[in-house]
């Protein structure tokens, strides 16, 4: 198949540029200020859209196999390419748990079926994510992304000791949810003056910060290259920029609710609970000013469908979980790039070149690469409806706010994968 994408705004490498943009067979076929002549192909004219680079989310959960009633590949991989995303990694905690290569083949087979992106599953850590045993990490690297627990922390040291030296010789991520369950002490939202005017449990900053303590250390011994995954607290992000400086490969991530709000912000919701949770004032600045000096590499959704009877509970008895693969980008271009936070550049970076480098898949906007590519228009304004999500999850802190920029088209492989309405030229 062959798409002309005629004359419209590219956005690469900090700068904007008129471009009409050809694919054939999959790949970039030419970045060109004129529209080129070309017979045959699907003209697709979208004049008011910036065309990106293909989103890389390295944190989600697709939840099949084995829980299909939250969400599917299919609906899941739809959802991200309605948000922009080209590229996904969804964690392993499904059933069976993906700890060995024949736990791992039923994922495999729906993502050959249904994604409508490209899926990089990751395997477990440890069997059944106990973090007893060590999985099979031998048998699983050559087809999985990294090796993580995502949803539990790796509670004893010697584990984790075992599992970077392995990770290390298979040249693999260890990708850490680090929290020590010793230290929640049954809190379900933050630890700070929301839950003690509500009355509710906090779970302290210590059950994040205390581990990620522990596993640079840890790094230091190994020398294993280490990401930690949903940072929300400044504790973490001061540990990281030390272990940055000292050398060690280490790199992490951070979500967009975790930038944009506080936990004074809290409403009594399920839509505002996940793990970890929204935290003060202070750990919000500090992931901005972590993201601003480099120390925090890259925004990903944890994207954690729930049925919605599962959320109705309020913060104390919802699930843990959120959506965000529908409203990443308008939300962090709404709030942090129109007014001036952080540059458009800085968030392409956190969306997609930062995660595609470290995590070596995605494609660059260049000619010769994969067709992964997305185009918004910034200037739309909408309010954020979960009914219209392709999701099956719905439950968002977002649900209701006006927001800037409107995916208008997602190629993935050079296939569509995302099309609004409208747009072709006949």
């Amino acid at each position: 198949m062959k798409i002309l994408l005629n004359q419209m705004t590219v956005f690469r490498k900090g700068t904007a540029q008129k471009l009409s943009v050809l694919v054939e067979d999959g790949r970039i076929v030419s970045l060109s200020p004129n529209t080129p002549p070309v017979s045959g192909a699907r003209v697709i004219e979208l004049k008011n859209g910036t065309l990106f680079p293909g989103f890389v989310d390295v944190h989600v959960h697709l939840r099949e196999p084995g829980f299909s009633y939250k969400e599917t590949i299919a609906a899941g991989t739809r959802a991200a390419a309605h948000g922009g995303f080209t590229a996904v990694c969804p964690m392993p905690n499904l059933k069976p748990v993906p700890d060995s290569m024949e736990n791992l083949q039923p994922q495999l087979d729906l993502i050959r079926r249904d994604g409508a992106v490209h899926v990089y599953p990751y395997g477990a850590i440890t069997v059944g994510e106990k973090g007893e045993a060590l999985a099979d990490l031998e048998g699983l690297a050559p087809h999985v992304v990294a090796f993580s627990d995502d949803g539990k922390g790796v509670q004893t040291q010697e584990t984790m000791r075992q599992a970077m030296l392995r990770a290390k010789a298979l040249g693999k991520l260890i990708v850490a949810h680090c929290e020590d369950e010793s230290l929640v002490g049954g809190g379900y939202i933050h630890d700070g003056a929301y839950a003690r005017a509500h009355g509710h449990r906090g779970n302290p900053s210590a059950s994040e910060w205390k581990q990620v303590e522990r596993d640079l250390k840890l790094v230091e011994e190994t020398g294993c290259a280490y990401h930690v995954c949903h940072v929300s607290t400044k504790e973490s992000v001061e540990l990281i920029r030390q272990a940055k400086a000292r050398g060690l490969d280490v790199t992490c991530e951070t979500a967009p609710h975790y930038l944009v709000f506080n936990d004074t912000m809290l409403q009594e919701e399920g839509r505002f609970k996940m793990n970890p949770p929204i935290r003060s004032e202070a750990d919000r600045q500090a992931l901005l000013a972590g993201i601003q000096d480099g120390t925090v590499d890259m925004i990903a959704t944890d994207h954690a469908p729930h049925a919605p009877e599962e959320k109705a509970g309020g913060l104390e008895k919802s699930l843990n979980g959120i959506v965000g693969l529908e409203t990443a980008f308008p939300v962090l271009y709404t709030h942090l790039v129109r007014p001036g936070i952080l540059s458009l550049e800085t968030i392409i970076d956190l969306m997609h070149t930062n995660p595609a480098r470290r995590f070596g898949i995605g494609a660059p906007l260049e000619e010769g690469a994969p067709a992964d590519l997305t185009v918004f228009d910034l200037d739309a304004q909408y309010t954020i409806r979960p009914e219209d999500f392709l999701s099956q999850g719905k439950s968002s802190p977002f649900a209701g706010e006006r927001v800037f920029g409107k995916c208008l088209l997602t190629l993935s492989g050079g296939e569509i994968a995302w099309q609004a309405e409208g747009g072709d030229t006949p």
